[in-house]
């Protein structure tokens, strides 16, 4: 490395020691920005370390070692990550979900976000005035996105009006994952406008997507500062249930927002019943399929005889949410569950142990709130004094920058709990 670039990168150091210190979260997957030549979840002087040991043949050439993309590992990509590392990029390449490398211009003033769970995450940021356009359905939640409802509505997440798009000249579009490419990347990458996509509702991913986003949009402190959150409701959890047996472990069955819809091991709520202390039923159906979901029969639910069940609702089909106060919708959804043919039977129903939770604390990335709430249904005995209610206004308040109060608005479980 040249005299230069040292001096620089030691002031840089000192310089970040003095003003950040991110929480140190472990992570089973690797940070997918190019520059991360040491393929762990962040972007340090390690990285720069690791990259003199490929120019002198001493480490193993890295996909991501490579931090400008241009087929050569030199004193450039050097460069490159000093730049990240200072947050002074021209540009950034990272890897998006399928893989592909995505080049980003740097900076990011102007984002369109076409999902509500995207419009979330980037109001997590506390930048959500550079966002100038949303999907319609973030566009009319006016009670959870107040400042949104103002803004140029672009139609349905997975079907948007590009030619809208283009003419708003964005910096960048946030997107679903499943959204096909015919339906974004095909109009709007010739128009030079990347599409970043991410499932973000995924607990094995979601810091990892966390820490890529807050490279992508310069916020890498507030990242940390989200995935300690996130990871401060879930440790001691985990932690209080490592030493529970299998038997100790009540089965569960999770039921998606169609009946006798079951989940899998694939679906983003599965990590959420084992971090909770529960066994998923389902876990193994569907095994060579690639779906998240699996249609069964009620005779083998009533076979399989679960301790729990637990059914997720969305506000399309059961009234839930932030702009309902009356649970009376929820209250009918469980009673049809326990009301069905033979499930008298079953010990989730004789031990009252039926409940239902909002797709908007379980299939978004603010999960780690569901999965309070399926540790305190699942083991009352060690979480009598956790309340998730307290948890989730901190981050309505702390982190969306709502003045919303779940005592008085507000339906997202049923029953309702209990805390103490």
């Amino acid at each position: 490395m040249s005299n230069s670039i040292f001096s620089f990168l030691t002031m840089l150091i000192v310089s970040m020691t003095l003003t950040v210190m991110p929480a140190a979260v472990a992570s089973d997957y690797t940070l997918g920005i190019f520059g991360n030549a040491n393929m762990d979840d962040t972007i340090d002087e390690d990285d720069i370390e690791y990259v003199e040991g490929i120019m002198e043949g001493t480490n193993e050439e890295t996909e991501l070692a490579d931090a400008n993309r241009d087929g050569q590992i030199d004193e450039d990509d050097i460069a490159q990550i000093v730049l990240i590392m200072l947050g002074e990029m021209k540009e950034i390449i990272y890897l998006d979900d399928v893989g592909n490398p995505v080049t980003v211009t740097m900076p990011i003033q102007r984002i369109i976000v076409l999902s509500a769970d995207c419009s979330e995450v980037i109001r997590c940021f506390g930048i959500d005035d550079r966002i100038i356009a949303v999907d319609s359905y973030t566009a009319e939640d006016s009670n959870f996105f107040p400042q949104f409802a103002d803004l140029p509505s672009l139609g349905s997440s997975f079907h948007p009006d590009c030619e809208a798009i283009i003419e708003l000249n964005p910096d960048i579009v946030f997107a679903y994952t499943s959204v096909k490419e015919e339906e974004l990347e095909d109009k709007l990458e010739p128009a030079g406008i990347p599409v970043v996509r991410f499932s973000y509702c995924k607990v094995a991913t979601r810091d990892t997507q966390l820490r890529t986003i807050g490279y992508i949009l310069g916020e890498n402190a507030k990242a940390e500062e989200i995935i300690e959150f996130y990871n401060g409701i879930t440790d001691p959890l985990v932690e209080a249930l490592g030493d529970l047996s299998d038997d100790d472990k009540p089965r569960v069955y999770i039921e998606c927002y169609k009946e006798y819809r079951a989940r899998n091991q694939r679906s983003g709520t599965h990590p959420m019943v084992e971090m909770a202390g529960g066994m998923n039923i389902a876990q193994d159906l569907d095994p060579l399929g690639s779906g998240t979901t699996f249609e069964v029969d009620p005779e083998w639910i009533i076979e399989q005889n679960p301790d729990i069940i637990i059914k997720v609702v969305s506000g399309s089909t059961v009234s839930c949410g932030y702009d309902v106060d009356d649970a009376e919708q929820m209250r009918l959804a469980r009673e049809e569950i326990i009301n069905r043919p033979g499930f008298e039977n079953i010990d989730a129903i004789k031990n009252d142990r039926v409940y239902l939770i909002a797709s908007h604390i379980c299939d978004r990335s603010c999960n780690a709130i569901g999965i309070a709430y399926l540790a305190k249904w699942f083991h009352p005995e060690l979480f009598g004094d956790l309340d998730p209610q307290a948890i989730h206004q901190e981050y309505l308040t702390r982190f969306q920058g709502l003045d919303y109060d779940l005592n008085e608005h507000g339906v997202f479980v049923y029953p309702p709990l209990e805390v103490g």
